[in-house]
């Protein structure tokens, strides 16, 4: 004759045990990297030699695969791709002057070892500047009014 009661506790058991497995073992692989950048972070190029766009604050849009660099708050986009581990970002912009010359606008970042912010540097044949990117506070108040 079976025991009911403890046939029911060893099937509740034999139940669990995967699941609690499943949640100790949650914490354990990712904690070895930093932070995804994926997201938008901001700043202000600083200018090291010659005349470069920093009035204003430049964006940094990552995504899982790509980014998009815009130097001061201007109209110019630089595409580029994101190398993990740790986060490597290039984005350039290749135009011409009005001599027809190229006119290549490079974007290059690192991601801090803690994830906090992104290093990075900016340069144009008549630019050379460098600039920290921290993640925008957000404000959802302000959003709502259009700020």
């Amino acid at each position: 004759m079976t025991n009911r009661p403890a046939y029911r506790v060893a099937r509740r058991a034999l139940v669990l045990l995967p699941l609690l497995a499943a949640a100790s073992l949650a914490g354990c692989g990712g904690g070895s990297g930093p932070p995804d950048p994926v997201g938008e972070w901001t700043g202000t190029l600083v200018t090291d030699k010659g005349t470069c766009p920093d009035q204003l604050p430049s964006r940094l849009l990552v995504g899982s695969r790509n980014i998009s660099f815009i130097p001061s708050g201007g109209v110019l986009v630089l595409h580029g791709t994101l190398k993990p581990a740790p986060a490597t970002l290039h984005a350039q912009l290749m135009l011409s002057d009005m001599n027809h010359k190229p006119l290549p606008m490079v974007f290059e970042g690192t991601q801090a070892a803690d994830g906090s912010r992104i290093d990075g540097t900016y340069g144009t044949p008549s630019c050379r500047a460098h600039i920290l990117m921290v993640r925008p506070v957000e404000h959802p108040f302000e959003r709502v009014l259009g700020h």
